[in-house]
């Protein structure tokens, strides 16, 4: 059993009294407000680049703004962004307590698959106060779903990596991808994506046996979005393989438990009638490419500032933003967002649409530091012709 505590400042003192659960905090998750599709792809692409990239401030490990040593996350990696009600949840991949000052990536002791923090924060343009984390009965950032820790080869599993979560009705899910092997840089290997569920605020998890997604198959990291298409509320997933040299694909879902956890639900985009209504498919073979090779670790968002979907995401060098007028596109040439020369070994640029400013011109997002093994707090602007 875990539990999440109160915010890093009060938490000693909550540690000699009480602890305060998400539990305890009531009321039921309610998913973002969904986004209603447009077909109409007569229309320009309006995103003519970006300005004023601002590293803000470093979110986790030694330095960090918040006290994360407390909690023994010395070095994590990811942050996708999920919004509950007023929490966002940060969803962290592989966690050391322990690390050596002159470690580079992910390596460390008391390694934990993944972590999750929660922010209240409505004020992103000096950084994200955590107000708390899923902890274990000592204190300690505790994962959702543990990994086995065994690089043993074909079907061993080395860690179990969130990528994305959602909410709908009085559950919040995540999905995550069992990491067979890491492999050569941005090349590793899964044995299959699946979901874990929250029924209590996120303060218990429970792993689903059903929908999973195969290693080999688009369908391993995802980011996702709540829209309405033909008057029927969904969950979109833009959905990549494992590892960074993959195309995106789409998938949907319609925003019901019920259909979230029956696998026969889920359809997939196949492309376009005439009229441009997108065409779905139960057969996950069928799936096409609504983005080409090479996307890695993506994050997909709305932008009430262009009226356009922008979709972030990394490569083996650099971060890019790129504008769709559809959810299935057409998507636009991809504009570097941030450089792997200024900021080696940078990945995972995750966006929310919480956080925005400037009537959504600003957009803020996390970002991984290969070097630290930590994660970051950026902002851009948006420049529209």
């Amino acid at each position: 059993m875990t539990r999440v505590t109160r915010g890093v400042a009060a938490a000693l003192a909550l540690l000699l009294t009480t602890t305060a659960t998400l539990a305890a905090c009531g009321g039921a998750p309610a998913p973002e407000g969904p986004v209603v599709v447009d077909h109409d792809t007569d229309r320009p692409f309006v995103l003519r680049g970006v300005s004023n990239l601002t590293e803000i401030a470093q979110l986790t490990g030694p330095g960090a703004i918040n006290d994360t040593e407390s909690v023994a996350v010395a070095g994590t990696d990811l942050g996708s962004m999920v919004t509950v009600g007023d929490r966002t949840y940060l969803l962290f991949g592989d966690t050391f307590g322990v690390r050596d000052p002159d470690s580079y990536g992910g390596q460390g002791e008391f390694w934990r698959s993944n972590v999750v923090a929660w922010t209240t924060d409505d004020d992103p343009s000096d950084g994200l106060t955590f107000d708390g984390w899923l902890v274990d009965d000592v204190g300690l950032a505790a994962p959702i779903v543990e990994g086995d820790h065994d690089p043993g080869g074909i079907g061993a599993e080395v860690t179990k990596i969130p990528t994305y979560g959602f909410a709908v009705e009085d559950a919040i899910y995540v999905l995550f991808m069992s990491v067979e092997s890491w492999n050569e840089p941005g090349a590793w290997d899964a044995n299959y994506a699946a979901l874990a569920r929250s029924t209590d605020d996120g303060a218990t998890w429970e792993t689903l046996d059903a929908p999973r997604w195969p290693g080999d198959s688009g369908v391993i990291q995802v980011a996702t979005a709540h829209v309405v298409e033909d008057g029927e509320e969904y969950v979109y997933f833009w959905t990549i393989p494992a590892g960074r040299f993959g195309g995106v694909s789409l998938m949907r879902v319609p925003a019901t438990r019920a259909a979230v956890e029956d696998e026969a639900a889920y359809s997939y985009f196949v492309g376009t009638d005439d009229d441009g209504s997108p065409r779905w498919s139960s057969d996950l073979t069928d799936a096409v490419l609504v983005v080409d090779p090479t996307v890695g670790e993506l994050s997909v968002m709305w932008s009430t500032y262009l009226e356009r979907w922008v979709m972030t995401y990394s490569d083996l060098g650099n971060a890019y933003i790129r504008e769709g007028l559809t959810p299935w596109g057409p998507w636009g040439e991809p504009i570097e967002l941030v450089s792997g020369a200024d900021y080696p070994g940078l990945y995972s640029p995750y966006l929310s649409p919480r956080y925005t400013s400037a009537d959504g011109r600003t957009l803020y997002f996390t970002l991984s530091l290969w070097g630290p093994y930590n994660v970051f707090w950026f902002s851009v602007d948006l420049d529209r012709l």
